[in-house]
């Protein structure tokens, strides 16, 4: 009984330091992304920073600069998701409109689509 009394006290201290160090985890805003166009800059410009820390040592220090970057990224992405899906939206408003030879339709969204795609891609 005493050794599996001991087995189990040791067990709970090795988990422990793992418990202590998820209660010490910093959470960070991140920037904010209010529109296409500030997502994708962030998208690139913190993506290029984790390239660079990607490339060298993964000291404690890196790890948490990784860390914080990533609400940015985080941000950035949901951004561009959400504005990808209504983009989405707009492309089949389209193929609608082509299929019934709506022209108003087909011009209207179309200038929305474009306008919105060369944000990411020109």
């Amino acid at each position: 009984m005493r050794k599996q009394t001991l087995a189990l006290l040791a067990c709970v201290a090795l988990t422990l330091p793992v418990s202590s160090f998820a209660d010490e985890v910093e959470h960070y805003e991140g920037k904010e992304s209010a529109n296409l166009k500030e997502a994708v800059a962030n998208f690139s410009e913190y993506n290029e920073k984790l390239e660079k820390i990607l490339d060298g040592e993964l000291t404690p220090e890196a790890m948490n600069e990784i860390h914080q970057l990533t609400y940015t990224l985080e941000n950035a992405l949901g951004t561009i998701n959400e504005e990808f899906d209504e983009l989405a939206e707009t492309l089949e408003e389209i193929h609608l409109a082509s299929e019934s030879a709506d022209t108003e339709g087909v011009a209207s969204n179309g200038k929305e689509y474009l306008e919105t795609s060369r944000t990411v891609i020109e």
